[in-house]
């Protein structure tokens, strides 16, 4: 099934989405074995026995394996948030892994490329980049994904992606509220159109399988009004409610810092998110017997509190709207609050939210999910089309010269399936006329083809090197019939021809003089 593919790379997960070009619905993909369920996520982990391995687990697989809980080098883990920025910068933690965080990135993808279901057939990839890395981004997915067999590639900035994703207008001021697995970042935006401009769109990184690397495309980002954020996110969570467990149960022996334990408390935590009460059992070695672990809603509330979470949000929030009053955007005017990354599920984080800012719509429907479905709207036309290699004209009756003439339908490099039909009115010859004939005819003229951008959207044009001559097809449509006989120097029949799905010329309308519809018939295959 041919189609759009999105993946929103994520520093804790990373969602990939598909949407067909027959009119159906947007649909996460389940990525076996790489894919954890509820809702369908990849985990972003990666683990490899050396740096050359072949066969390296991902997602899921590094889970189940328990590899998670050993961690170590071969453990490559939050890399996205560090992609494309200076190697000095890097954490202790990350420089010990066996992959840069560029080459963790660009594995990830090959391996998800790899393992999509053979029943779809992706002719445009989607991805999308931060906003404040956007240009260092943007240059890693040239080349992380030159070796991918994708016809189209396109970037969107994640803010816009998430709005457009829950269906925000475009034009939107939009507060962002990103809680990840190691970031809390939030961003004011400005979402690109409205008020008569155009659209936010996807940025074309490869285009009729070229790249376009050098093209003149202006980077099309959200416009940032405000921007906060700081270097805690969901696993500094499961790390205070480890810490608070070890308290609990003082002859447990447990350590807040056991890999499995914190594995066991982002499981309570996530279980929180929809449940007041959350039990899992936790196994310090074969050798003992598992213990369980529980929490309520209630706890992790006066938890979080207690670490300031709330605080901390709040400093962020009033940098965030400082920053948008220096640009004259007050408060008021914000459209939509928007939550996404797991941590946005905490109840606690959604009543602080609708408190904080109790005129603004909170729009949380899906926040895990969001920025790769906005990504395939962002898109330019979820239809996947094709490009003529050859145009078609057709021999017309030209009353002011009283001759037949060749009629451009459509040209070399039109895409198609066509979304108008092109409308003609054509008249008759002579006196008594039964039928008009449709010659068609072929174009035969010396070509050059180049990417020209049209309204923001790419399009493979020919251009003609010299005077361009008509080659009739060898075998022509019949004639239309006309009753009763038409007369010269009238219009007589309106004609709408189109190019359907699988190339294919056809042509409907009305008779004028008789007001009685065409039978739409089909003419002919187009290259």
């Amino acid at each position: 099934m041919a189609g759009t593919l999105a993946i929103d790379l994520g520093s804790t997960t990373t969602v990939v989405a598909y949407q067909g070009v027959e009119g159906s619905g947007p649909e996460l993909l389940d990525i076996r074995p790489f894919s954890s369920l509820a809702p369908t996520v990849i985990p972003s982990l990666i683990w490899l026995s050396d740096a050359n391995t072949p066969r390296p687990l991902i997602g899921r697989q590094v889970i189940e394996a328990g590899l998670v809980e050993r961690g170590g080098p071969e453990l490559q883990r939050d890399f996205k948030r560090w992609i494309g920025g200076p190697a000095a910068a890097l954490p202790a933690d990350l420089h010990q892994q066996l992959l840069s965080p560029e080459q963790s990135g660009r594995l990830l993808l090959e391996q998800i490329w790899a393992q999509l279901p053979e029943s779809l057939s992706p002719h445009r990839l989607v991805l999308t980049a931060p906003i404040d890395s956007y240009r260092g981004y943007r240059q890693w997915l040239l080349e992380a994904t030159a070796a991918l067999a994708v016809e189209e590639i396109a970037l969107v900035d994640e803010p816009t992606a998430a709005a457009i994703g829950a269906g925000l207008p475009p034009g939107s001021r939009v507060l962002v509220v990103d809680l990840g697995g190691g970031t809390t970042d939030l961003s004011l935006v400005a979402l690109e159109g409205g008020e008569g401009r155009a659209a936010p769109m996807a940025q074309l990184l490869r285009f009729g399988g070229r790249s376009l690397e050098n093209s003149r495309q202006s980077l099309r980002t959200a416009t940032v009004l405000g921007k906060a954020g700081l270097a805690l996110g969901g696993r500094d969570l499961d790390r205070w409610i480890a810490a608070e467990l070890v308290q609990r149960h003082p002859s447990a022996n447990l350590s807040a810092s056991d890999p499995g334990l914190l594995q066991c408390c982002e499981r309570l935590k996530c279980e929180l998110s929809a449940s007041s009460e959350a039990v899992v059992l936790w196994n310090a070695s074969p050798e003992q017997r598992p213990m369980e672990l529980r929490l309520n809603r209630h706890d992790l509330n006066s938890l979080l509190q207690r670490q300031g979470l709330l605080e901390l949000l709040e400093e962020l929030l009033e940098q965030v709207l400082a920053s948008a009053r220096g640009a004259g955007v007050e408060a008021s005017a914000i459209d939509a609050v928007l939550p996404v990354g797991g941590c946005s599920r905490i109840p606690l984080i959604r009543e602080w939210l609708r408190e904080r800012l109790p005129q603004v719509a909170l729009r949380d429907e899906r926040p895990v999910e969001a920025v790769a479905l906005g990504a395939l709207r962002l898109t330019p036309g979820v239809v996947v089309k094709d490009v003529l290699e050859r145009g078609v004209s057709l021999r017309c009756w030209d009353q002011r010269s009283g001759e037949h003439r060749w009629h451009p339908l459509f040209v070399p490099g039109q895409t198609w399936p066509s979304e108008q039909p092109l409308q003609l009115l054509l008249a008759c010859s002579e006196s008594g006329q039964q039928q008009l004939e449709l010659v068609l005819g072929e174009p035969d003229q010396e070509l050059r083809s180049e990417v020209v951008f049209v309204d923001g959207l790419p399009v493979l044009r020919r251009q003609a090197a010299g005077s361009a001559a008509v080659r009739p097809w060898a075998e022509q449509p019949d004639a239309l019939p006309l009753r009763p006989p038409g007369e010269p120097g009238q219009d007589r029949l309106e004609l709408r021809f189109g190019i359907d799905a699988q190339g294919n010329l056809s042509v409907e309308g009305r008779d004028l003089l008789s007001n009685e519809p065409l039978k739409p018939r089909r003419l002919g295959r187009l290259r």
